[in-house]
């Protein structure tokens, strides 16, 4: 039986916006200023968000999600990754019983149940006092079994409300209040469209990092937060075999290029540790720097933000050029919502027209809101280079582009939607010869049959095997 203490919390609100990820980056940064190694991990499926994280805590941030990823896929994932560390924080998502329904499946109250995790919630107390106590006792009696550990008092307006508010938690919930912060007159992480700037793009990221921590060095008590996360229960693996620290990857038998790079920018660590795990080696290449793509045996093309960079990607045209005679050359080609739109034809923004690589039949414009947002079911209905038919696909699709023109021109769709909108008429995962895009994005831990399709398409392209791609 594995039997393992990891100490650890749940950082978690009431609602999006409530103050999560400066509380998150807060406890990492000063931990990881105190020696202590820390783990993050980021609940839901977000990239930028995870990307601070890992910033922050000078290690990688993973994923964990109950929707893409089964209870036993989560929970061992947490295990493998946070074994060797001396604590973990998980950032949570929305508000704590926040689900896909009204009884909140797959909420940050789940995944605090399933790791056993003690629950820090930070609460906006704007214009409030007693009521806050409402709300945390609410939190408690909703579902008894979700351990809530403290309370984190948000845009605090004076001293004396926040007296009535701690006398208040604590004679009517029985819980430490764990720090109180006051309204900041500046927020260090401005936020776009799809929350957070993320990183790559931020101007000043030390100093935003020294922001947050000057925050809880002030403001939050260390100390307590510490035993909140020491009083975690141990973990019990059960059937689960015992997590154990990583092997080292395989010696690298393909090389899979990763497009990466202030554009492109959306990728979960595990995806990149799966394909290693399986042979990979990884080659980083920008489109917005290099002239040409190096020798590889099939790429990766994550999401991001191509509008965002749509001159530079526009006027790079070697690069587009170099790509575009790869695709025609049957290089493998595994595309995700912003990497679908670099592979179009062309990008409109504000009337002004800009040139992408053209291996697909597809121009895309923007929207002020958001297109298609959240959870993916996928059916794969049709062959393809990558996915046998039958596969059942769990992701996710966040993206305020949406097709302007679409060509059949020797394409093909892989995917039926069964749930999200995709690219057209409920499908999703166009192909075009050894190329596969999507708006979905997966996650290979929840999706394993990703990672085994890269491969073997990648050593298919080594070896000159038959590719399973149109011709």
């Amino acid at each position: 039986m594995f039997n393992k203490s990891i100490p650890r919390i749940v950082v978690s609100g009431l609602r999006g916006g409530s103050g999560k990820t400066v509380l998150s980056l807060s406890i990492v940064s000063l931990l990881r200023k105190k020696g202590i190694k820390v783990i993050p991990f980021k609940k839901g499926p977000d990239y930028i968000d995870a990307g601070w994280l890992a910033k922050a805590s000078g290690a990688p941030c993973y994923n964990l999600d109950l929707f893409m990823m089964t209870p036993e896929q989560a929970f061992e994932s947490f295990l493998t990754h946070s074994i060797n560390s001396d604590a973990a924080v998980i950032e949570g998502n929305r508000g704590l019983y926040d689900g896909m329904d009204h009884k909140g499946t797959y909420s940050t109250a789940e995944l605090a149940k399933l790791l056993k995790a003690p629950v820090v919630i930070i609460i906006d107390c704007t214009k409030a006092t007693n009521t806050i106590a409402a709300m945390v006792l609410g939190c408690q009696k909703m579902d008894p079994q979700v351990p809530i550990g403290g309370v984190v008092l948000n845009r605090i307006a004076t001293d004396r409300q926040e007296s009535v508010i701690r006398k208040a938690i604590h004679e009517r919930c029985n819980i430490p209040v764990l720090g109180a912060i006051p309204r900041l007159k500046k927020d260090p992480f401005p936020e776009r469209h799809m929350g957070l700037t993320p990183f790559q793009e931020h101007k000043g990221i030390e100093e935003a990092i020294t922001a947050v921590e000057g925050i809880g060095q002030q403001y939050l008590d260390m100390d307590a937060i510490l035993n909140a996360a020491n009083g975690a229960a141990s973990l019990h693996a059960g059937a689960l075999h015992a997590a154990t620290p990583d092997a080292a990857p395989r010696r690298p038998v393909v090389r899979i290029g990763v497009i990466r790079d202030s554009a492109f920018q959306f990728y979960y660590q595990e995806n990149f540790e799966e394909l290693e795990k399986r042979g990979a080696e990884l080659i980083e290449v920008s489109p917005l720097k290099e002239k040409n793509l190096p020798d590889i045996d099939a790429l990766y093309i994550g999401g991001g933000f191509p509008e965002t960079h749509a001159i530079a990607l526009a006027e790079n045209v070697c690069f587009r050029d170099s790509l575009y005679n790869a695709v025609h050359d049957g290089l493998p080609v595994y595309a995700e919502c912003g990497g679908l739109m670099y592979l179009g034809r062309k990008l409109v923004l504000e009337g002004r027209t800009y040139p992408m690589v053209g291996a697909l039949p597809i121009s895309f414009g923007l929207e002020k809101k958001p297109h298609a947002h959240g959870y993916t079911i996928v059916e794969v209905d049709r062959a393809n280079p990558f996915f046998p038919p039958g596969t059942t696909l769990r992701g996710h699709e966040f993206h305020y582009s949406k097709v302007l023109e679409i060509e059949e021109d020797g394409t093909f769709f892989a995917f039926h939607m069964k749930r999200g909108r995709g690219i057209v008429d409920n499908r999703d995962g166009i192909c075009y010869k050894n190329v596969l895009a999507a708006y979905t994005h997966l996650h290979a831990i929840g999706s394993p049959e990703w990672a085994d399709g890269m491969i073997r398409c990648a050593l298919e392209n080594k070896t000159g095997t038959k590719h399973r791609g149109t011709e």
